[in-house]
């Protein structure tokens, strides 16, 4: 076939053309997935974006038509009660996260759960046993003692603080100032007065009324040490009272290993894993005195409750 001069140029563009369309078509082909999926994910953001124009325009249709409704939730609302100014619910709700994020480290920082799960941390630890009890007991043992132990502090809040909060007799800054008032007395009833006043010298506090702040002592400086300070005393008070439990706790079974790799050695079995017999010997020894009781007794007796 024979093309003339004016037809060649049409026909090389029209090659072109088709040789585009064909790796237009193979590129469709191998990216059919990933075509599917972002023209689905568009429809769905269209459809949400719609829904929540919708959304957004009947509440503000409703806003305009009931504002009693809205300054009564103003005037309740949270932040207002905390810190005197109007806050959206979408703040409260992060006020509320933010809360309920830092609850299990007021758990632990607070209360006496430190002490009673480095104490069972350290009787594992003296046992060798490894991973026995495993952690979800020592932690489940160690929650339920805080909450014999705190109960007092618990109930204390729940008269002062919950109940006439829910009754309407106090608002929300007095229940939070009534609450806490008894777990700062708890926390200075185990606070040492050697750490109370490591913290006011590091803060720089000194008393208001002259007196020696070595002598810091409940009945005269509640109302004046503030949270800031009470709380990190408290927490190195805990630390240091569970090590001193801790090491009181391994003496007993460091005994029976020395006792057992003395024998051991005498005999010439050298060969011989001491923590392999001397394991026995300690859960024997822990059993026999009733351990579990006894540790249990030491910890809770340890607090001035």
């Amino acid at each position: 076939m024979i093309y003339s001069a004016e037809k060649l140029p049409m026909r090389g563009i029209i090659t072109v053309i088709a040789k585009r369309n064909t790796a237009f078509k193979k590129i469709l082909k191998d990216n059919k997935r990933i075509f599917i999926r972002f023209i689905v994910s568009l429809a769905v953001s269209l459809v949400l974006i719609c829904t929540l124009c919708g959304v957004g325009s009947l509440a503000a249709s409703a806003q305009d038509a009931d504002t009693s409704v809205i300054t009564e939730t103003e005037n309740s609302s949270v932040m207002k009660d905390l810190i005197g100014v109007d806050a959206s619910q979408s703040l409260e709700v992060i006020l509320l996260v933010t809360i309920l994020s830092l609850a299990p480290s007021l758990l632990v920082m607070m209360t006496s759960f430190a002490r009673i799960v480095i104490c069972f941390s350290f009787l594992r630890t003296a046992l060798q046993t490894q991973t026995t009890p495993p952690n979800m007991v020592i932690t489940g043992l160690s929650l339920f003692l805080t909450i014999f132990i705190m109960w007092p502090v618990f109930s204390e809040i729940n008269e002062v603080a919950y109940k006439p909060y829910t009754a309407g007799e106090i608002t929300l800054e007095q229940a939070l100032d009534n609450a806490g008032k008894p777990l700062k007395t708890f926390m200075l009833k185990q606070t040492s007065n050697d750490d109370m006043k490591f913290f006011l010298d590091l803060k720089g506090q000194s008393l208001s009324d002259g007196a020696n702040a070595a002598e810091v002592t409940l009945e005269n400086y509640s109302d004046e040490l503030g949270f800031e300070v009470v709380i990190p005393a408290f927490i190195i008070s805990e630390l240091a009272r569970a090590f001193q439990m801790g090491f009181l706790i391994f003496i007993p079974f460091l005994v029976i290993d020395l006792v057992v790799s003395s024998t051991l050695m005498a005999m010439g079995m050298m060969m011989l894993p001491p923590a392999m017999i001397s394991l026995p010997f300690k859960i024997l020894l822990f059993v026999l005195v009733d351990g579990w009781q006894l540790m249990t007794g030491t910890l809770v007796a340890s607090y001035n409750l």
